[in-house]
C-alpha cells in the first residue's frame, strides 16, 4: 500500500517510520529541510515542499496513494484546506487527518476527512486508564468495552477455559495468554490456565473488574 504523511511533527515523524519499517511505501512531505534530510533514509521518499494549494499536492503524487495522513494539526487552517482538496479535488480513498479538539474535528469531518485523531487526548485518555485500572495493560475500544491482561485469579488456575464458562459466568471471553513477555498466543477450549499466566479477556468495563478481583 502507498502512504504520504504530510508534516513530520512528533505524529507525522513516527506515523511515516513505523509505517515503512512495516514494510509498506511512504512518502514523507515536510517544509522543514531538515527534518526532511533527517527521515530520507527511513521512508520510500522524502520530499521538502509547503503544501498549499491542489497543483503542489498533485506535484507530490498525493492523488496517487491509497491513504493520506495530514498530520499538520497546529496549524487549523492548512490542515483543513490540505484535507478538502484530498477528498474533494483529488478524490483521494482515505484521508486520516490529525486535530487539535473537538471543533477542529468536526470540521475536518466536515469537508471529507475519514478519520480524525487528537493524539494528546488519546495519550492522556490512556494514561488516566492505566492510573485508574486494576487492570495490568488495557485497550479501551469504548467507554465501556475493552480488551485486557487480567494475571490467572488462583481458583482458575488447573480449569480448562471450556470447564471455567467464562461467558455465562462473567460475560466477559478470554481470547487469549501470555505466558512471556511479547509472547501472546490464542486460547482453545480444553487449554489449562497456568498459575501466573496473564489471561486476554474482551467484555464490558464492569465485568472485567470482577474478573480483576477474584482471589
Amino acid at each position: 500500500m502507498k502512504f504520504c504523511v504530510i508534516g513530520l511533527g512528533r505524529l507525522g515523524f513516527q506515523v511515516a517510520t513505523v509505517l515503512a519499517e512495516n514494510g509498506m511505501e511512504v512518502m514523507a512531505v515536510d517544509s522543514n529541510q531538515s527534518i526532511v534530510s533527517s527521515i530520507k533514509d527511513k521512508v520510500t521518499q522524502a520530499v521538502c515542499i509547503r503544501i498549499t494549494d491542489e497543483v503542489s499536492l498533485r506535484s507530490i503524487g498525493a492523488d496517487q496513494m491509497d491513504t493520506v495522513i495530514v498530520a499538520m494539526g497546529e496549524n487549523f487552517a492548512q490542515s483543513i484546506l490540505v484535507t478538502a482538496l484530498l477528498k474533494k479535488r483529488l478524490g483521494v480513498k482515505k484521508v486520516i487527518a490529525r486535530a487539535i479538539n473537538d471543533i477542529h474535528t468536526d470540521i475536518l469531518k466536515l469537508v471529507g476527512a475519514d478519520e480524525t485523531i487528537i493524539p494528546e487526548k488519546e495519550v492522556g485518555i490512556r494514561l488516566a486508564d492505566a492510573l485508574s485500572s486494576p487492570f495490568t495493560d488495557q485497550l479501551r475500544l469504548t467507554k465501556e468495552f475493552s480488551v485486557t491482561h487480567i494475571v490467572a485469579p488462583q481458583n482458575f488456575v488447573g480449569k480448562t477455559v471450556e470447564e471455567l464458562n467464562l461467558y455465562n459466568s462473567y460475560h466477559a471471553y478470554c481470547i487469549g495468554v501470555e505466558q512471556e513477555e511479547d509472547s501472546i498466543k490464542s486460547v482453545a477450549p480444553d487449554y489449562v490456565i497456568q498459575a501466573g499466566d496473564k489471561l486476554i479477556f474482551s467484555g464490558a468495563n464492569k465485568n472485567l473488574k470482577k474478573i480483576s478481583k477474584l482471589d
